[in-house]
């Protein structure tokens, strides 16, 4: 039953990767439409990254009163509700309205599901299942493309991912007797009932500080690289709309491959080594990006920087019981869900706005300043938990 319950968290993962990248693949044949200026994607993404910081810091009281799989697959159902909001908008404020169920929906599935693995399956299955996250954010843009490319317009794109969605609804409220609260694990340590704190309190905690600011840095740098990808490619790269739409997916290609090849690395590489790792290829990447030497580098330089963000994210996520302990675990991924999404709203947004007032060509050095600060921060963090692991 374990297995048929890892392959339902599975196509849960694809469902929460799926919409994510629909907006940056989508934007360039959309914004002047409406009649707004660029930039103005950058204020939808922050409805739904405030929405994603409410409902992620209610996430664990809503999984102890309702349980992971409940909770998962009310969210995945009201997001395909919203997508198909979104299908049916034919105004910018339209699309701000269905932003936020879009964005409730998707904070509470993302840390239940985060902290449901990292407390019952081991190291592997984090990469693995980030992997799928991958898959879903890959076909998004691909599929909109499609439907791009064959005239149905974009709201057909997001009507499929929406039905997409209503089905992975019903798989998950089907797999509900699964999900028990003491669901057997695969991993040697035992899951520790951890006491509700106070947000002081976890801020607190040695090493917090730090990853919080790792964490927000790292999803900004992921999510801005994503929304903005497909108007740098058409905008500054003179690339055609609708073979960027596709071609935007590359970068979620990149991260998708990239983890599923760490599952394998877990075994040979710890958590810190793995992060360092994908600190190093993001850079490459950037550098390959900044090239002046056509399309074809330009899109391996996204494919790269993709590959380097993978293991950060599920790395991170697996660490946090080792560093600050397994009764502190849940409270403190929930804040980093809710530390990661405001980097989504503000740092993305705030990029569109520097865009629209100087030139999208800075888009690879933005990326670069939130890399520099991300890996500063990850160094600080080893170097607290190690004083706190000697002081012990």
């Amino acid at each position: 039953m374990i297995h048929l319950l890892l392959a339902v968290i599975y196509l849960s993962f694809i469902s929460l990767g799926l919409p994510d990248s629909l907006l940056g693949a989508v934007w360039p044949s959309v914004y002047q439409g409406f009649g707004v200026p660029i930039s103005y994607s950058g204020v939808i993404f922050c409805i739904i990254s405030v929405g994603t910081v409410i409902s992620s810091l209610q996430s664990d009281r809503l999984t102890r009163r309702f349980g992971a799989g409940a909770v998962t697959a009310a969210s995945v159902g009201l997001t395909a509700l919203a997508l198909f909001g979104f299908s049916v908008s034919n105004s910018f404020w339209a699309l701000c309205l269905w932003a936020v169920p879009y964005g409730l929906g998707a904070g509470s599935v993302d840390a239940a599901l985060n902290n449901y693995v990292a407390l019952h399956f081991a190291s592997r299955h984090m990469s693995w299942l980030h992997c799928m996250w991958g898959v879903g954010a890959s076909v998004g843009p691909y599929i909109m493309g499609a439907a791009l490319s064959r005239n149905w317009g974009w709201h057909a794109g997001y009507r499929i991912i929406s039905v997409i969605q209503l089905v992975l609804t019903v798989i998950i409220f089907l797999s509900l007797p699964l999900w028990k609260p003491h669901a057997a694990a695969d991993t040697d340590e035992p899951e520790t009932p951890s006491r509700a704190l106070t947000l002081p309190q976890i801020l607190r905690v040695p090493g917090v500080r730090q990853v919080l600011v790792m964490f927000f840095c790292y999803c900004a740098l992921e999510q801005t690289a994503g929304l903005w990808a497909g108007s740098y490619l058409v905008l500054y790269k003179g690339i055609a709309p609708e073979t960027a739409a596709g071609f935007a997916g590359l970068f979620y290609v990149g991260i998708t491959v990239g983890r599923a090849l760490c599952g394998f690395l877990t075994l040979k590489l710890n958590d810190s080594q793995m992060i360092r790792m994908g600190v190093a290829i993001i850079t490459i990447g950037l550098a390959v990006l900044l090239l002046p030497l056509g399309e074809n580098v330009t899109l391996a330089g996204l494919i790269v920087v993709g590959l380097g963000c993978a293991p950060i994210y599920p790395s991170v996520i697996h660490a946090t019981p080792h560093y600050f302990g397994a009764d502190k675990s849940q409270a403190i991924i929930g804040v980093q869900m809710a530390s990661a999404y405001i980097g989504n709203c503000l740092m993305a947004p705030l990029f569109g706005v520097i865009a629209n007032h100087t030139t999208i060509a800075l888009y690879p050095f933005y990326l670069l300043g939130l890399l520099l600060l991300m890996g500063t921060m990850h160094e600080r963090l080893l170097k607290t938990i190690s004083r706190k692991e000697i002081s012990e």
